[in-house]
């Protein structure tokens, strides 16, 4: 399976060309269009969620490390003491 963004990217594209085949049916057109929309729903999360973790890694180069406790994303969840 390919979960890397650049992979997001190239489904994206590809989606794109499905799109604009000619030839389509206003059905598959219809189709493609669905389709195309669960695409940039499920996009949009895995962007947002990409995004946070940018966001975490920003907060500890600006502030160092003692914010670590507090994201899980990129230190793992915390053990129980």
């Amino acid at each position: 399976m390919k979960n890397r963004l650049t992979d997001l990217n190239n489904h994206l594209f590809t989606q794109m060309e499905r799109l604009s085949e000619e030839g389509l049916s206003g059905e598959q057109i219809d189709q493609e269009v669905k389709r195309a929309a669960a695409m940039v729903g499920v996009a949009d999360k895995i962007i947002g969620n990409a995004r946070l973790g940018i966001d975490a890694c920003r907060l500890v180069v600006d502030h160092g490390d003692r914010f670590l406790n507090h994201l899980p994303m990129i230190t793992g969840p915390r053990e129980k003491a």
